[in-house]
């Protein structure tokens, strides 16, 4: 079922909080998503799988995935872009070396706001906070990577992907020959899924959508939300305590 095409915003809405609620379980989520994304390989985590690189919807997950496998000189099986918590917490249980990826919640939430149409500002908040709440046990277990290392120095992940892991994963050369390599490759697979490259989903920058997202930025700024956004902003502060400022 796509969320997306069903006929009134409420149940648009209902389903979208159903899944976020069920995505933080891998006994509920995992078994419905080997379902739905079973044709599509290098999605969900396997016995065999080598990486996971897991985050929450527009934190740099495709960026992150595709500037990965550019490195790589021979193929790494990853899982990718489930974009529920349940991924990390079953690669965990595995012990399979994991990446979890995270913005500045604002950011994230008003990219994710332009991404599902229709969601407010609350319930995409409350969905932030339930993915990365599930993450916080396992911190210690996991490495971290906010959105602006990822997008600056992915290299310097990989790094720390390795060095905590020991493995020996190519290190992404961060230089602008390498990231327009990683934007065009995005660019086409966006094309093949959409039929064309559609601004509001993308994963690479986007004036259209910067657009899209100031318009939406007052009803984050809705008092009613302040209780919800100082919430993640404390869970970002636990999970990237220093953050980089760019």
């Amino acid at each position: 079922m796509n969320r997306k095409t069903l006929p009134t915003r409420p149940l648009r809405q209902a389903v979208y909080s159903a899944r976020a609620v069920a995505s933080t379980w891998p006994s509920v989520y995992l078994p419905f998503a080997r379902r739905k994304y079973g044709a599509i390989p290098d999605r969900i985590v396997e016995a065999d799988t080598q990486l996971v690189i897991e985050g929450f919807q527009r934190s740099g997950n495709t960026f992150a995935v595709i500037a990965f496998e550019v490195a790589q000189p021979e193929p790494v099986k990853l899982a990718h872009h489930l974009h529920a918590a349940a991924q990390i917490v079953a690669s965990v249980r595995m012990g399979v070396p994991t990446l979890v990826l995270i913005r500045d919640p604002d950011e994230s939430v008003l990219s994710h706001m332009v991404r599902e149409p229709g969601i407010t500002a609350r319930q995409s908040l409350a969905n932030w906070i339930r993915f990365y709440d599930a993450v916080v046990p396992l911190r210690d277990r996991v490495v971290m990577a906010d959105f602006v290392d990822v997008t600056s120095d992915f290299g310097r992940v990989v790094r720390d992907v390795n060095a905590r892991f020991g493995t020996s994963f190519a290190e992404f050369q961060h230089d602008e020959a390498n990231v327009e390599r990683v934007f065009e490759l995005i660019e086409q697979r966006n094309r093949e899924r959409y039929g064309a490259v559609t601004e509001t989903t993308v994963a690479r920058p986007s004036a259209e959508r910067d657009e899209r997202k100031q318009a939406l930025r007052r009803e984050l700024d809705d008092p009613a939300s302040e209780k919800l956004r100082g919430r993640a902003r404390d869970v970002y502060r636990t999970l990237v305590p220093s953050p980089t400022v760019r």
